[in-house]
Formats: C-alpha cells, sequence, structure tokens
C-alpha cells in the first residue's frame, strides 16, 4: 500500500488548507478578492484562486468529469463547456447590474456537483456539459460583476479564464489518476465539496 502514501501526504495538506478557510468568517460571505486596478491580470489570476467556493466547483467540475463513465474525450468536454460559458456569464456580468439568484446558484452548483462526485450517479452524456455550464454561467456573472471600476477588463477576464483552466485541469488530472487507484478519495473530495455547500446554505438562509 506504499503507492499510497503520497496521496495520504497531499489529502493532509488539503484538509489543513480546507480546515485554515472554513476556520474563517470571511469565506462564508463572498471571499473579499485582490483587488487593484494596476495589475488586473494578477487580479484575474488570484480571483478564482481566493474564492473558496469558485476554486471547490471548478475542482469539483474537473474530478466529475474524470471520474464520469466515459471516454477521455468526452470528459473533456465537460470542463470545456465549464470555460466557454464561464466567458458568457463573466461578460453578462459586466454589462448587466443585479443579476438575481448568482450566490444561490453557486451555492448549489458546490452542493450538486459535490453530491454527483460522492454518488457517482450515472448521467446521460449530454448532461454533464449542460449541467456544468448553467452553473458556469453564475459563476461569471460574479465574476465579471466584480471587475475594479477602471481597471482593464482584457487582462482580468484572462486571468481569470487562465486559472479555472488550471483549476479544472488539476481537477481532471488529479481524477483520472486516482479513478484506477484510490477512487474513494474522490468520493470524499465530493462529500467535502458538499458539506461545504451546505454550510454556505445554512449560513445564507
Amino acid at each position: 500500500m506504499t503507492f499510497l502514501h503520497p496521496y495520504r501526504s497531499t489529502c493532509r495538506r488539503i484538509a489543513a488548507a480546507a480546515g485554515m478557510m472554513l476556520a474563517s468568517g470571511d469565506v462564508l460571505a463572498h471571499p473579499g478578492h485582490v483587488a487593484a486596478t494596476d495589475n488586473m491580470l494578477l487580479t484575474g489570476l488570484l480571483h478564482p484562486l481566493t474564492g473558496t467556493d469558485h476554486l471547490l466547483a471548478m475542482l469539483a467540475v474537473g474530478l466529475w468529469a474524470a471520474t464520469s463513465d466515459t471516454s477521455r474525450r468526452a470528459a473533456m468536454g465537460i470542463p470545456l463547456s465549464f470555460l466557454v460559458l464561464l466567458f458568457v456569464g463573466a461578460m453578462a456580468g459586466m454589462a448587466i447590474a443585479d443579476i438575481p439568484a448568482i450566490e444561490p446558484m453557486i451555492i448549489a452548483s458546490l452542493l450538486i456537483l459535490g453530491l454527483l462526485l460522492a454518488s457517482r450517479v450515472a448521467t446521460p452524456q449530454w448532461a454533464g456539459p449542460v449541467l456544468v455550464g448553467a452553473f458556469a454561467l453564475f459563476h461569471g456573472v460574479a465574476h465579471g460583476a466584480e471587475l475594479v471600476t477602471g481597471g482593464s477588463a482584457a487582462a482580468y477576464v484572462c486571468g481569470f479564464m487562465l486559472s479555472t483552466l488550471a483549476l479544472l485541469l488539476t481537477g481532471l488530472g488529479a481524477g483520472w489518476l486516482l479513478r484506477g487507484r484510490a477512487l474513494w478519495l474522490t468520493r470524499l473530495a465530493g462529500a467535502g465539496i458538499a458539506g461545504y455547500g451546505l454550510v454556505l446554505w445554512s449560513a445564507a438562509a
């Protein structure tokens, strides 16, 4: 069982980081992001990484795509759909003020993606891209709505799209790695993500 040692070490680090984030009351609201107009690329890069809700949702998308009963080519369609609709949502968030239900839908994405990942319920092949695309719209709206006034929209969008791609690929790669070795870790991750979504839901109620 020595091949599980790296995964156990990684899990401990993830758990410690999650505990530190959960210990902060700021994560229960939408976390305060770095907002500096002098470097909008950096602001965009950090935006998904400093928002626990965004970070967990994007990792969940990659993990779920990798562990679903589809080919690798079909699995790539799920994060691709997320990226495309995230961009569309961001454009809407920049153009339209006060789009309703943004936070509830982001919380719902954590609950549903976490439960799907934990339970591994079979879904039709078309359902994955449609479901994550719908959630991506609201994550994108949240990104777009938080564009700093006077900052470069192009640099900001480029930044958070690159970070999102990195998170999706991280989840996808981890899912493919664990699929044939320690699939229970992805189930555990899904349960944790759904649990975090439930905490946010309770706090918002």
